[in-house]
């Protein structure tokens, strides 16, 4: 199962990037984080772990995969059966930027999680894209 969206951000890729960088804030201004708390005492990057806590949604800890400073982040969890890949992205776009989110599953169970609770997935991505857009021109 794949989700992603995408949103123009009327903010520089710099500022955008700032508030997408700072993931343990998230709980701040995007409801459907309720704990974003980094497990390690280093800068965040590969390897670092993230515990995530939302509504209506196990606890999970999220293990970065890739960092490009400045550009995007990816970050992986796996319980019963599935693997999630989430990705945040940022690019320069007409006078200010571009976000993209994406969320994969793999794994034997993927098909049925992905069944019951696609939905769910797809609204808090959708939630997650606009909340950091209005955090990011908060700023500018």
């Amino acid at each position: 199962m794949q989700w992603k969206t995408r949103i123009d951000v009327a903010a520089s890729p710099d500022a955008l990037w700032k508030v997408v960088a700072e993931v343990e804030r998230w709980p701040e201004f995007i409801a459907t984080m309720r704990r974003v708390e980094p497990l390690d005492d280093r800068e965040l990057g590969p390897g670092s772990v993230v515990l995530i806590a939302q509504p209506r949604m196990p606890v999970l800890r999220w293990r970065i995969t890739e960092w490009t400073p400045g550009r995007s982040f990816t970050w992986q969890s796996t319980s019963a059966g599935v693997t999630t890949t989430a990705t945040h992205a940022v690019a320069p776009a007409d006078g200010g930027s571009a976000l993209t989110l994406g969320v994969g599953q793999t794994g034997f169970l993927a098909p049925l999680v992905g069944l019951l609770t696609g939905r769910q997935t797809r609204r808090y991505v959708e939630i997650e894209a606009m909340s950091t857009k209005s955090r990011a021109e908060e700023s500018v």
